[in-house]
Parts: C-alpha cells; structure tokens; sequence
C-alpha cells in the first residue's frame, strides 16, 4: 500500500477531490488530505475524511492537529504529494518557497516526489508570473500535470480545467514508480555538434541541450543508468548522470558507438549536422575577401548506424520540422527504424530549439499513432516522452 498526500487549495475544482481521494483509495492506496482554509469554503472536511479515512489537517497553529508536529509528519510520512487543484497563489508560494499555512509547510518539509495539478482561470494560467512559476517548479523536478481545457466555471473558454482525474492518476501513479527504469541503461544525446571551419570559426546550430539534458535527468530519476553524450552547451549535468562530452559528429558518433553496447533504450536527441567542411583550414582563414567559398560534405547518420545494430533496444529519434510535421515525422519513423519520432515546429517562436519550452507529437508505432502533448517547460515533456517509451516497451 502506498502513501499519498492529497493537497486541496481554494480553487473551484476543490470538490473533484473526493472523487480522487475516493479512486486513490480504491486502487488500494492510503491517502490522508489536507488542505487550506479557502479549499474548505468549497467542500466540506467531513466528505475527505469519510473518504479517506482520516481526519483532514488544516490548521498549523491547532492545539490538537500539531500537538505531534504533524506538519513534520505527514512530510515525512508521503511517498507522493500531490496539489490538485493547485491555484495560481498556491503554485507561486511553491515556487519560491513560502511557508505561511499547514499546506505550503508541509509542501517545503517533504522529500517526497510532488505532483501539482493546475486549476485557474485562463487568463490567471497564461500570465507570465504563473508560467514563470511553473517553470521553476518543473526544473525541480515537479511533475506538472494539466491543465485541461475547456469550458471554465468562471465562463472563460481555455486552459485551465483541471486535468481529468483518471490522467492526474496515472501521474500519481507514475510518481510512485520511481523506479519504473531501474536496471536500463539509456542512452541520450544532447546539444549541438560544433563542425570547424578553421582553428577559431565553426558551423553551429541554435540547440541548446536542454531538451536532452531533461530526459537524461528524467531517465536517471526514474532509476535508469544514464549516459548523457553532449555537444557544446553550456547546461549542468544532472546528478546521477554519466556525461561524455564531444565537439563535432564524427566525435559524437564514436562515443554514441562507444557506449551502444550497454544501451538498451537510445534518445537521440542531439541537432546532429548534416553537413561539415569537407577540409579545414589548419591556419585562421583571412577576412579580406568578400566572398569565401566553402566545400562542404555529408556526417555521418548516427541514428542509422545505431538502427542498423538496434537489437532489442527501444530507439527514439527526434524530428525538428518548420512545416508539415506528422507527414516528416511518419516518413523519418520508417527510414531510420525508430520505435518512436519526437517530433516538434521549430518556427513556433518562445518554445523548440534553445527555449525553455516545448510542444511535440510523439510519432508511431502505429502509422496512426500519434501523442500530442501541449507546451509545457522540457522537463514535463521529458516526463511525457519518458511515459510514451515506458508503454512502448511494455507493449
């Protein structure tokens, strides 16, 4: 039986907590709640506590609730904790760090993985501060879920819903399987290549390595071995992690090759370029003419090497298009020999190629099989692309 602490903050959608605290409890889980002053003002303490089981804790100065320091307690006691519905105020309180209720207390104190499910007007969702704060949230490792959209109760048509009950389960129950890659090792690719053009100028591309670095992140929370082979950026290696840095393609295609032999899930997740200077210039080429001709030749496919040796390995390629996605992506799947295609609009402006966010369709197995996941910061969509390989793999 596992742990979960339901978290209700004053949002409208409070009373879909039951209906959680109800199906959590069901599925064989022990779940104790608690929530905010305002959540109560929605629904009533005694419908959570008859469902659960358990008194519902909300006041961090009660003479009986905190007689024990439950706060500490119930931190201690979660295996996951979980905010649903999480209103804009409550999310920037977790973000920076406030402390000024039972929840937000217990929230800070715990060492259990957090899952936060956004409810909130539109407008609310959409502001910079909330995004700013979800972004935060996310590169702690946070898993953010939702939200939905629809019709909103405020009359608002948008994101904002929260997120159908049976999909914030799945996170919760994803949540509690931290180890769902123990004893894979994965093998992730990540940034740009860096092909010379003489001793100080080079061919580069805009990735940043971010994309790559979450789902290396994400794979080693998950209990995976992770080696991480990166271009030159300028991102942090996640804990855990084994990194093998390399500058140009060919470099990268040897330590790829170097370590596919103790991969059994690849992500190639590197912008790779196509082309390099077929013969650089050992000596810094002058710039005083006004124009400058360079040969320039075919890299090597490292995606196809590392298909033509798949084996029983899980192989994830990803697609940066400008136009007609799905169609390049579906084409890609079946030319390389991929299980999945991650495909993204790099035209789209504030997500893609060196931002923070993403938005992608994961591609196949199926020839109609496509997941769409919204924009959402990178680590999330580590997180989903991350649940698409697990289903894959235990198809």
């Amino acid at each position: 039986m596992s742990r979960v602490l339901i978290g209700v903050t004053g949002g409208i959608a409070a009373y879909k907590a039951s209906e959680l605290v109800r199906s959590l409890r069901t599925a064989g889980h022990e779940v104790r709640v608690v929530a905010t002053e305002n959540a109560l003002r929605f629904i009533s303490p005694l419908t959570l506590q008859t469902l659960s089981g358990h008194p519902v804790r909300s006041d961090l100065f009660s003479l009986t609730q905190e007689s024990e320091i439950s706060h500490i307690q119930l931190a201690d006691w979660a295996e996951v904790a979980v905010v649903a519905p999480a209103t804009a105020n409550v999310l920037a309180k977790l973000a920076v760090g406030i402390a000024d209720d039972l929840l937000t207390t217990v929230f800070l104190a715990t060492r259990a993985a957090v899952v936060v499910a956004p409810a909130m007007n539109v407008n609310m969702y959409r502001h910079p501060a909330t995004q700013a704060n979800l972004d935060v949230l996310a590169k702690r490792g946070v898993a953010i879920v939702g939200p939905g959209v629809g019709e909103l109760a405020c009359g608002w048509e948008g994101e904002g819903r929260l997120v159908d009950l049976d999909v914030l389960q799945g996170a919760i129950e994803r949540a509690l399987g931290a180890d769902s890659l123990r004893g894979e090792v994965v093998l992730v690719t990540a940034g740009p290549t860096s092909e010379p053009i003489d001793p100080v100028r080079v061919i580069l591309n805009r990735s940043s390595g971010k994309m790559g670095f979450a789902l290396a992140a994400e794979a080693s929370r998950r209990g995976a071995e992770v080696i991480l082979v990166a271009g030159p950026c300028a991102e942090r290696t996640p804990a855990g992690v084994e990194r093998i840095d390399v500058e140009s393609a060919a470099e990268m295609r040897e330590a790829v090759l170097g370590a596919l032999d103790r991969a059994t899930i690849v992500i190639k997740a590197a912008a790779v370029a196509d082309y390099r200077v077929a013969e650089a210039s050992e000596l810094k080429l002058k710039g005083g003419e006004e124009t400058l001709q360079l040969s320039l030749v075919r890299n090597p496919d490292i995606l196809a090497e590392v298909a033509a040796q798949k084996g029983g390995r899980t192989l994830v390629g990803f697609a940066a298009e400008t136009h007609d996605l799905l169609e390049y992506a579906r084409e890609k799947l079946a030319r390389k020999g991929c299980d999945l295609i991650v495909a993204n609009d790099v035209s789209r402006s504030g997500s893609g190629i060196g931002a923070d966010r993403n938005e992608v369709s994961i591609v196949g197995p199926g020839p109609d099989d496509v997941v769409f996941v919204a924009e959402a910061p990178k680590p999330e969509i580590a997180r989903r692309i991350l649940d698409r390989i697990e289903e894959v793999r235990e198809a």
